[in-house]
């Protein structure tokens, strides 16, 4: 077993229980457990480029203010693997449409893709951050209220195009990597997909791994780092970027943060009336 489904296995053995069909959760819940919750259809997909993976799926909520809803612009992670794709946050993006929000999600070209890895991935995400104004135009949204969110892998992604973007309102990394060479030496298959993603080790791309380092890089004024205590593929240590807000959620899982169900997607939804109410 090899990849993202090892560390995927080894969730699914310490997860707690989860009800799917009520959508509700526990802590620390399994990657099988968040792609089982129900979702409804994005309204419609855009997108802002030529490639088949550059588009993202926008949701919409179903009541929205006179001014627009507010719009969160999600990056999903999954290792930077080209094996695990926006599918996997559906419910996560239609629940926070359902709780009031626009939300973008994003896919990009990854790992395993023609264009993919670095630099690619991260010109997929800045190129969409770019275009939204434009493409969005037409939609019910108060584009002045964007923030981009991120998870894991899409965290990494989310730090480094919101970093250079002062018009965003925050930059949230849910389970984010922060450090990018300090996570490529570890030895879980997460982090073992990092080399692959840089297209070498750091010892041979030092100047690549600092370009792709969020600690190394400009970060937004407000970026906010949400982790979970419990989590086992991307250490806690990683919410420590100097000058962001750092938020722990006792006994929250990896995967966690994109289950509607879950005590740390309720301290999401918190951290999110927080930010759009400025």
């Amino acid at each position: 077993m090899t990849g993202l489904s090892a560390l995927l296995a080894m969730t699914v053995a310490c997860s707690g229980a989860a009800d799917q069909a009520s959508g509700s959760a526990g802590s620390n819940v399994s990657f099988e457990a968040v792609q089982a919750q129900p979702f409804r259809a994005a309204d419609q997909q855009i997108h802002y480029g030529n490639g088949a993976l550059q588009h993202g799926l926008l949701w919409l909520p179903d009541a929205v203010a006179p001014d627009g809803a507010a719009l969160l612009v999600m990056i999903h992670g999954g290792c930077w693997l080209n094996a695990y794709g926006v599918d996997h946050v559906r419910a996560f993006s239609s629940a926070l449409a359902d709780a009031g929000y626009a939300v973008w999600s994003l896919e990009y070209r990854r790992t395993g893709d023609e264009g993919g890895g670095w630099p690619g991935s991260l010109e997929d995400v800045t190129t969409a951050l770019a275009a939204a104004p434009e493409l969005l135009a037409q939609h019910p949204i108060d584009l002045s209220r964007t923030a981009i969110s991120g998870h894991s892998a899409g965290g990494h992604l989310a730090l480094l195009a919101g970093g250079r973007q002062p018009e965003l309102q925050a930059v949230i990394g849910l389970a984010a990597i922060t450090d990018i060479i300090r996570y490529a030496e570890g030895d879980n298959s997460c982090q073992q997909a990092t080399e692959p993603f840089m297209g070498g080790p750091f010892t041979d791309h030092q100047d690549r791994y600092q370009a792709a380092n969020p600690t190394e890089q400009p970060r937004h004024d407000r970026t906010i780092l949400l982790h979970g205590t419990a989590d086992a593929l991307v250490p806690t240590d990683h919410a420590n970027l100097p000058g962001a807000e750092r938020v722990l959620v006792e006994q929250a899982g990896h995967f966690d943060w994109v289950h509607p169900g879950t005590p740390a997607f309720h301290k999401l939804l918190d951290t999110l009336a927080e930010v759009f109410a400025q």
